[in-house]
Protein backbone atom coordinates (compact mmCIF):
# COMPACT_ATOMS: atom_id res chain seq x y z
CA UNK A 1 0.00 0.00 0.00
CA UNK A 2 2.85 2.42 0.79
CA UNK A 3 4.28 2.04 -2.72
CA UNK A 4 0.90 1.65 -4.40
CA UNK A 5 1.59 -1.90 -5.50
CA UNK A 6 -1.93 -2.98 -4.53
CA UNK A 7 -3.44 -0.80 -7.28
CA UNK A 8 -3.98 -1.76 -10.94
CA UNK A 9 -1.01 -1.56 -13.29
CA UNK A 10 -2.40 1.40 -15.23
CA UNK A 11 -2.87 3.44 -12.07
CA UNK A 12 0.62 2.52 -10.89
CA UNK A 13 2.07 3.59 -14.24
CA UNK A 14 0.20 6.92 -14.32
CA UNK A 15 1.28 7.67 -10.75
CA UNK A 16 4.89 6.77 -11.55
CA UNK A 17 4.88 8.84 -14.75
CA UNK A 18 3.44 11.87 -12.96
CA UNK A 19 6.35 11.72 -10.51
CA UNK A 20 9.00 11.12 -13.17
CA UNK A 21 8.08 14.23 -15.19
CA UNK A 22 8.76 16.19 -11.99
CA UNK A 23 12.06 14.30 -11.49
CA UNK A 24 10.62 12.73 -8.36
CA UNK A 25 12.14 9.26 -8.39
CA UNK A 26 11.24 8.45 -4.82
CA UNK A 27 13.45 7.76 -1.81
CA UNK A 28 16.52 5.57 -1.74
CA UNK A 29 16.35 2.22 0.07
CA UNK A 30 19.79 2.85 1.58
CA UNK A 31 20.34 3.77 5.21
CA UNK A 32 20.46 7.52 4.52
CA UNK A 33 16.93 7.41 2.99
CA UNK A 34 17.67 10.43 0.82
CA UNK A 35 15.62 11.38 -2.26
CA UNK A 36 17.04 9.84 -5.41
CA UNK A 37 17.38 13.19 -7.17
CA UNK A 38 19.38 14.53 -4.24
CA UNK A 39 21.83 11.63 -4.55
CA UNK A 40 22.26 12.34 -8.26
CA UNK A 41 22.34 16.15 -8.01
CA UNK A 42 23.28 17.04 -4.44
CA UNK A 43 22.83 20.80 -3.98
CA UNK A 44 24.81 20.76 -0.72
CA UNK A 45 28.12 20.24 -2.56
CA UNK A 46 29.82 22.34 -5.27
CA UNK A 47 28.52 21.87 -8.80
CA UNK A 48 31.69 20.17 -10.02
CA UNK A 49 31.43 17.60 -7.22
CA UNK A 50 27.87 16.50 -7.99
CA UNK A 51 27.61 12.99 -9.38
CA UNK A 52 25.84 13.90 -12.61
CA UNK A 53 28.29 16.71 -13.33
CA UNK A 54 31.32 14.50 -12.60
CA UNK A 55 30.18 11.87 -15.09
CA UNK A 56 29.17 14.54 -17.59
CA UNK A 57 32.58 16.24 -17.45
CA UNK A 58 34.49 12.98 -17.85
CA UNK A 59 32.42 11.97 -20.86
CA UNK A 60 32.64 15.41 -22.48
CA UNK A 61 36.43 15.46 -22.11
CA UNK A 62 36.54 11.87 -23.40
CA UNK A 63 34.45 12.87 -26.41
CA UNK A 64 36.79 15.75 -27.22
CA UNK A 65 39.81 13.44 -26.88
CA UNK A 66 38.14 10.86 -29.13
CA UNK A 67 37.56 13.40 -31.89
CA UNK A 68 41.06 14.90 -31.58
CA UNK A 69 42.72 11.47 -31.95
CA UNK A 70 40.25 9.40 -33.99
CA UNK A 71 39.62 11.87 -36.82
CA UNK A 72 43.28 12.34 -37.86
CA UNK A 73 43.95 8.61 -37.46
CA UNK A 74 40.91 7.65 -39.55
CA UNK A 75 41.68 10.19 -42.26
CA UNK A 76 45.35 9.20 -42.45
CA UNK A 77 44.53 5.49 -42.62
CA UNK A 78 41.98 6.08 -45.39
CA UNK A 79 44.24 8.40 -47.37
CA UNK A 80 47.04 5.82 -47.36
CA UNK A 81 45.15 2.49 -47.41
CA UNK A 82 47.18 -0.72 -46.96
CA UNK A 83 50.30 1.30 -46.17
CA UNK A 84 52.44 0.71 -43.09
CA UNK A 85 50.62 3.56 -41.36
CA UNK A 86 47.27 1.90 -42.05
CA UNK A 87 48.55 -1.47 -40.82
CA UNK A 88 49.97 -0.05 -37.59
CA UNK A 89 46.81 1.91 -36.80
CA UNK A 90 44.70 -1.16 -37.58
CA UNK A 91 46.68 -3.27 -35.11
CA UNK A 92 46.49 -0.60 -32.40
CA UNK A 93 42.77 -0.10 -33.02
CA UNK A 94 41.96 -3.81 -32.83
CA UNK A 95 43.96 -4.10 -29.61
CA UNK A 96 41.93 -1.19 -28.25
CA UNK A 97 38.75 -2.97 -29.30
CA UNK A 98 39.73 -6.27 -27.74
CA UNK A 99 41.25 -5.10 -24.44
CA UNK A 100 38.68 -4.91 -21.61
CA UNK A 101 38.35 -1.49 -20.02
CA UNK A 102 38.82 -2.79 -16.49
CA UNK A 103 42.08 -4.47 -17.51
CA UNK A 104 43.36 -1.27 -19.14
CA UNK A 105 42.33 0.71 -16.06
CA UNK A 106 44.20 -1.62 -13.72
CA UNK A 107 47.33 -1.57 -15.90
CA UNK A 108 47.34 2.22 -16.08
CA UNK A 109 46.74 2.47 -12.35
CA UNK A 110 49.62 0.12 -11.62
CA UNK A 111 52.03 1.86 -14.02
CA UNK A 112 51.27 5.58 -13.68
CA UNK A 113 49.89 5.73 -10.14
CA UNK A 114 51.65 3.01 -8.16
CA UNK A 115 54.98 2.60 -9.98
CA UNK A 116 55.66 6.08 -11.40
CA UNK A 117 53.42 8.12 -9.10
CA UNK A 118 52.47 10.56 -11.86
CA UNK A 119 48.72 10.51 -11.27
CA UNK A 120 46.52 9.99 -8.19
CA UNK A 121 45.16 6.50 -7.74
CA UNK A 122 41.54 7.45 -7.00
CA UNK A 123 39.07 10.26 -6.36
CA UNK A 124 38.50 13.56 -8.15
CA UNK A 125 40.55 15.88 -5.94
CA UNK A 126 43.30 15.81 -3.32
CA UNK A 127 42.86 16.11 0.44
CA UNK A 128 44.52 19.54 0.42
CA UNK A 129 42.34 20.74 -2.48
CA UNK A 130 40.75 23.59 -0.48
CA UNK A 131 44.13 25.15 0.32
CA UNK A 132 45.21 25.30 -3.34
CA UNK A 133 44.96 28.32 -5.60
CA UNK A 134 42.30 28.39 -8.31
CA UNK A 135 44.74 27.40 -11.03
CA UNK A 136 46.21 24.65 -8.87
CA UNK A 137 42.70 23.33 -8.16
CA UNK A 138 41.98 22.95 -11.89
CA UNK A 139 45.31 21.22 -12.41
CA UNK A 140 44.61 18.93 -9.47
CA UNK A 141 41.28 17.90 -10.97
CA UNK A 142 42.88 17.30 -14.36
CA UNK A 143 45.49 15.02 -12.77
CA UNK A 144 42.74 13.02 -11.08
CA UNK A 145 40.69 12.76 -14.28
CA UNK A 146 43.55 11.95 -16.68
CA UNK A 147 43.49 8.16 -16.31
CA UNK A 148 39.67 7.79 -16.15
CA UNK A 149 39.30 9.97 -19.25
CA UNK A 150 41.84 7.89 -21.17
CA UNK A 151 40.13 4.63 -20.17
CA UNK A 152 36.78 6.07 -21.18
CA UNK A 153 38.10 7.27 -24.54
CA UNK A 154 40.23 4.32 -25.63
CA UNK A 155 37.29 2.25 -26.91
CA UNK A 156 35.72 5.24 -28.64
CA UNK A 157 38.99 6.14 -30.35
CA UNK A 158 39.25 2.62 -31.75
CA UNK A 159 35.65 2.53 -32.95
CA UNK A 160 35.36 6.03 -34.42
CA UNK A 161 38.70 5.80 -36.25
CA UNK A 162 37.65 2.56 -37.97
CA UNK A 163 34.21 3.87 -38.89
CA UNK A 164 35.74 7.08 -40.22
CA UNK A 165 38.33 5.15 -42.23
CA UNK A 166 35.60 3.12 -43.94
CA UNK A 167 33.50 6.22 -44.56
CA UNK A 168 36.48 8.17 -45.93
CA UNK A 169 37.45 5.33 -48.29
CA UNK A 170 33.94 5.33 -49.72
CA UNK A 171 33.86 9.13 -50.00
CA UNK A 172 37.29 9.43 -51.63
CA UNK A 173 36.13 7.12 -54.42
CA UNK A 174 33.03 9.22 -55.13
CA UNK A 175 32.51 11.07 -58.39
CA UNK A 176 32.49 14.53 -56.82
CA UNK A 177 35.95 13.91 -55.34
CA UNK A 178 37.24 12.86 -58.77
CA UNK A 179 35.71 16.03 -60.21
CA UNK A 180 37.27 18.20 -57.50
CA UNK A 181 40.71 16.74 -58.23
CA UNK A 182 40.18 17.16 -61.98
CA UNK A 183 39.49 20.86 -61.43
CA UNK A 184 42.93 21.20 -59.88
CA UNK A 185 41.90 21.88 -56.29
CA UNK A 186 44.64 21.44 -53.68
CA UNK A 187 44.73 17.97 -52.18
CA UNK A 188 44.24 19.35 -48.67
CA UNK A 189 41.06 21.11 -49.81
CA UNK A 190 39.77 17.95 -51.46
CA UNK A 191 40.44 15.79 -48.40
CA UNK A 192 39.50 18.04 -45.51
CA UNK A 193 36.88 20.34 -47.00
CA UNK A 194 35.03 18.00 -49.34
CA UNK A 195 35.77 14.40 -48.36
CA UNK A 196 36.00 14.72 -44.58
CA UNK A 197 32.83 16.78 -44.26
CA UNK A 198 30.80 14.12 -46.07
CA UNK A 199 32.56 11.24 -44.32
CA UNK A 200 31.67 12.66 -40.90
CA UNK A 201 27.90 12.41 -41.51
CA UNK A 202 27.58 8.74 -40.42
CA UNK A 203 29.89 9.43 -37.48
CA UNK A 204 27.59 12.19 -36.22
CA UNK A 205 24.68 9.75 -36.06
CA UNK A 206 26.87 7.12 -34.40
CA UNK A 207 27.99 9.56 -31.70
CA UNK A 208 24.38 10.42 -30.88
CA UNK A 209 23.66 6.74 -30.30
CA UNK A 210 26.80 6.32 -28.16
CA UNK A 211 25.47 8.20 -25.13
CA UNK A 212 24.21 5.03 -23.35
CA UNK A 213 27.60 3.44 -23.96
CA UNK A 214 29.37 6.37 -22.32
CA UNK A 215 27.16 6.10 -19.24
CA UNK A 216 27.49 2.31 -19.09
CA UNK A 217 31.26 2.56 -19.42
CA UNK A 218 31.30 4.99 -16.51
CA UNK A 219 30.29 2.14 -14.21
CA UNK A 220 33.60 0.39 -14.83
CA UNK A 221 36.16 3.15 -14.53
CA UNK A 222 34.31 5.11 -11.82
CA UNK A 223 34.18 2.00 -9.65
CA UNK A 224 37.85 1.15 -10.23
CA UNK A 225 39.15 4.70 -9.76
CA UNK A 226 36.77 5.52 -6.90
CA UNK A 227 35.14 8.44 -8.71
CA UNK A 228 31.86 9.62 -7.12
CA UNK A 229 29.82 9.80 -10.32
CA UNK A 230 26.69 8.23 -11.77
CA UNK A 231 28.56 5.07 -12.70
CA UNK A 232 29.70 4.42 -9.15
CA UNK A 233 26.22 5.22 -7.86
CA UNK A 234 24.76 2.74 -10.37
CA UNK A 235 27.09 -0.01 -9.19
CA UNK A 236 26.30 0.66 -5.53
CA UNK A 237 22.56 0.74 -6.21
CA UNK A 238 22.67 -2.56 -8.11
CA UNK A 239 24.70 -4.26 -5.38
CA UNK A 240 22.29 -2.99 -2.69
CA UNK A 241 19.17 -3.60 -4.82
CA UNK A 242 18.25 0.04 -4.41
CA UNK A 243 15.51 0.00 -7.05
CA UNK A 244 14.43 3.68 -6.81
CA UNK A 245 18.00 4.81 -7.49
CA UNK A 246 18.33 2.34 -10.37
CA UNK A 247 15.10 3.57 -11.95
CA UNK A 248 16.14 7.19 -11.48
CA UNK A 249 19.51 6.60 -13.12
CA UNK A 250 17.87 4.77 -16.03
CA UNK A 251 15.46 7.66 -16.56
CA UNK A 252 18.29 10.19 -16.48
CA UNK A 253 20.26 8.06 -18.96
CA UNK A 254 17.24 7.83 -21.26
CA UNK A 255 16.83 11.61 -21.13
CA UNK A 256 20.51 12.14 -21.93
CA UNK A 257 20.18 9.70 -24.85
CA UNK A 258 17.27 11.68 -26.27
CA UNK A 259 19.22 14.93 -25.91
CA UNK A 260 22.26 13.34 -27.56
CA UNK A 261 20.19 12.15 -30.52
CA UNK A 262 18.59 15.59 -30.84
CA UNK A 263 22.00 17.27 -30.90
CA UNK A 264 23.19 14.69 -33.47
CA UNK A 265 20.19 15.44 -35.71
CA UNK A 266 20.84 19.18 -35.49
CA UNK A 267 24.52 18.70 -36.31
CA UNK A 268 23.60 16.35 -39.16
CA UNK A 269 21.24 18.94 -40.65
CA UNK A 270 23.90 21.63 -40.27
CA UNK A 271 26.54 19.48 -41.97
CA UNK A 272 24.31 18.25 -44.81
CA UNK A 273 22.27 21.03 -46.48
CA UNK A 274 20.21 18.42 -48.36
CA UNK A 275 18.25 17.43 -45.27
CA UNK A 276 17.77 20.83 -43.66
CA UNK A 277 14.17 21.52 -42.79
CA UNK A 278 12.71 24.59 -44.47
Amino acid sequence: QYYGLDKPIIIQYVAWLSRVVRFDFGTSFSSDARPVLEKIWDRSVPVLDRRLMVTFLINVISFVLIMIVAVPVGVLAAYRPHSWIDRITSVVVFVGFAAPKFWIALLLMMLFSVTLGWFPISGIKSLHYASLSETAQYLDRLRHLALPVFVSACGGIAGISRYLRASMLETLSSDFIVTARAKGLPESTVVFRHALRNALLPIITLLGLSVPGFVAGSVIFETIFGIPGMGQLSYQAIMMRDYPVIMGLLCITALLTMIGNLIADVCYAYSDPRIRMR
